[in-house]
Order: structure tokens, then sequence, then C-alpha cells
């Protein structure tokens, strides 16, 4: 990424921060990065619910023989002799 190389050396990082403070104002910044933060760690806690959940449902959901039996029934039934 020959783009992004030059992108942060020399003086270019506090360009950019001085042209954040501008837009925002300092006494947005504190506020703005509290969010993000919180933002962030609600994120990271559904995945980590959602990923447990996912864990606990593929493991609750096991075939029986019975189920599949009355399946295999349904679906192809064998004329008895």
């Amino acid at each position: 990424m020959a783009i992004f190389d030059d992108l942060f050396r020399g003086a270019t990082p506090f360009i950019i921060l001085a042209v954040v403070v501008l837009l925002f104002g300092a006494t947005r910044l504190p506020a703005l990065a509290r969010s993000i933060g919180q933002s962030r760690n609600a994120f990271k806690a559904e995945m980590k619910k959602g990923a447990e959940e996912g864990k606990a449902e593929s493991s609750d959901v096991k075939p029986t023989d019975a189920s599949i039996t009355s399946t295999d029934e349904a679906t192809n039934p064998t004329p008895k002799s």
C-alpha cells in the first residue's frame, strides 16, 4: 500500500489533528472519543453474546434416530409385504 506509506510521515499527522480539532472543537473531542469507545464496547459485547448463543444452538441441535426415521418414512414410504 504505497499510498499510505508516506501519509503518516513528517508533519502530516499534526496537520490532520489540527483539521480535526478545528472541525469538531477541542471540547467535543473527548465526548466523541468516549462515544466511540462505548459503541465499540457494546459491539464487542453483542458479538460475544452472539457467538455464545451460536455455540449453544449448535450443541443443542442433535438429530435423533427417531426423527430421522420418521422423516425418512414420510418421504419414502415403503410398502410392507
